[in-house]
């Protein structure tokens, strides 16, 4: 049976119709060595060049190619939580060193999420009109400035606006990484691959809070951007050398600003497509809230080190990992992306209300491990939950992914970053107000994911929309 709302994209030519992935690999393949050999005038024309006429290369070419574009794309998709969660165990050294309210400095985080779901309503129809690299090569330099300038901020409100401006450029990775994928993958193969993608960007909230961690027991809080610097110039060389363009220039949008507000207002229109993105949104915001308040909860409040809390936190992101390996190896294709979408949203609302008695003593004292162990639970959650609404929701749209990208990433970014301030609101000195934030998000969830793309509904009912 064809997996609900899929869409295949007719090529030109008499072979008829031919897979997402062989084309757009092929595609890649056949501009990189016209770069190489013939400049940029000769691989634009190869990027044009009819699906019938481009030579698909031999199974090992294409894994070749196909690894090579993931790894970049993991990157791409790391840079959010590199900037965010290697910065987490430094928050209480930034709340002295920078003569700070707790309040204040999570707004740090607020303006990097801002920015990051800001940027993506910029870039995305940029990447739909340009193309892929171009956008998201000036987004990464745009990064590194940002980066740098954090590292040597001398007082809490310019941190506060290079944070902004840090997830602004940031915000070309996240965006323009889905939007390939959109390019290169459909239906339950694009499902699957972001579940791979979350393996390997996945590493990254492992990684990071250790690194972090262990940056602070070397030097200050200055460091984690000094890092965050390198890891940006890095990326833009590898992007820059060995990322092909995906989105040939005849499936390029020629409008502008007016044709983009068109696009996003028809994408919107579609209330499932719309249900899919609210949902996948205040899930986001539930493990937001998570990342901003658990530094003060584990450290401040259950007296954890700094190197405890990185610890606790990879932990978290091992299980998100793995939920997400066995949503994307075992389920997809033998479950409806739906019925795992459920037990996902279910299970971050069951944990979000444990947590919430937990932190009111209805169960009387409790330590720092159950705290940890409904945390993991809610953590491990987001794996069936993320990769599966946004593939759900760009199952709906043949055209215009980079848009629908950037309207699933703005959402996400922008609720999380309205959930953050919201952790701190009764001090540093207990963890209700994060369960509080974090059971009313899911309940929003559950309720947008059942109200708006009523998942009960028919085969019949939910065709792709083709924006």
């Amino acid at each position: 049976m064809p997996e609900r709302g899929r869409t295949t994209r007719d090529q030109d030519g008499p072979e008829g119709h031919i897979p997402n992935a062989a084309v757009t690999e092929a595609v890649s393949e056949t501009v990189t060595e016209a770069v190489s050999e013939e400049g940029a005038t000769a691989a634009a024309t190869a990027a044009g060049t009819t699906a019938s006429s481009i030579p698909v290369p031999p199974p090992a070419a294409r894994r070749s190619v196909g690894l090579l574009v993931t790894l970049i794309l993991g990157g791409l998709t790391a840079v959010p939580p590199l900037s965010i969660d290697m910065y987490l165990p430094a928050l209480p050294e930034v709340t002295d060193a920078l003569h700070a309210s707790a309040a204040t400095v999570q707004l740090t985080l607020t303006a990097c999420l801002t920015g990051m779901a800001l940027g993506q309503l910029v870039v995305g129809p940029m990447s739909d009109k340009w193309g892929r690299r171009r956008p998201l090569i000036a987004g990464l330099l745009v990064y590194i400035v940002a980066t740098a300038v954090c590292a040597f901020a001398p007082t809490i409100e310019l941190l506060v606006a290079f944070r902004l401006l840090q997830g602004l450029a940031g915000a070309a990775g996240i965006v323009i990484a889905r939007a390939v994928v959109r390019d290169l993958y459909d239906g339950v193969d694009m499902a699957r691959f972001f579940s791979t993608l979350m393996l390997i960007s996945g590493v990254a909230p492992i990684i990071a809070p250790l690194i972090g961690g262990q940056v602070l027991r070397i030097t200050d809080w200055r460091g984690v951007f000094f890092i965050l610097t390198a890891v940006g110039i890095v990326l833009t060389a590898v992007v820059w050398r060995l990322l092909p363009e995906t989105l040939a220039p005849e499936q390029r949008h020629g409008g502008g600003v007016a044709e983009a507000l068109r696009t996003m207002r028809g994408l919107l229109a579609d209330r499932v497509f719309t249900g899919y993105m609210l949902a996948g949104g205040f899930a986001f915001a539930a493990l937001f809230a998570y990342v901003s308040a658990s530094p003060f909860v584990i450290q401040e409040i259950y007296g954890a080190s700094p190197q405890t809390y990185s610890i606790l936190f990879g932990v978290n992101s091992v299980g998100l990992v793995a939920a997400g390996q066995i949503n994307g190896k075992i389920l997809v294709g033998r479950v409806s992306l739906d019925k795992v979408l459920a037990v996902g949203l279910g299970t971050i609302t069951a944990a979000s209300a444990a947590l919430l008695l937990m932190s009111t003593g209805v169960f009387g004292e409790v330590g720092l491990v159950p705290i940890a162990v409904g945390l993991f639970v809610l953590m491990s959650a987001m794996g069936l939950c993320m990769p599966n609404t946004n593939a759900l929701a760009l199952m709906r749209t043949r055209h215009a992914a980079g848009s629908a990208s950037a309207l699933l990433g703005t959402s996400s970014f922008l609720i999380g970053a309205i959930a953050s301030p919201l952790v701190g609101i009764a001090g540093e000195h207990t963890a209700v107000p994060m369960a509080v934030v974090q059971l009313a998000c899911a309940l929003v969830a559950v309720g947008c994911f059942v109200a708006l793309c009523r998942p009960w509904r028919s085969q019949a009912d939910v065709k792709g929309a083709d924006s």
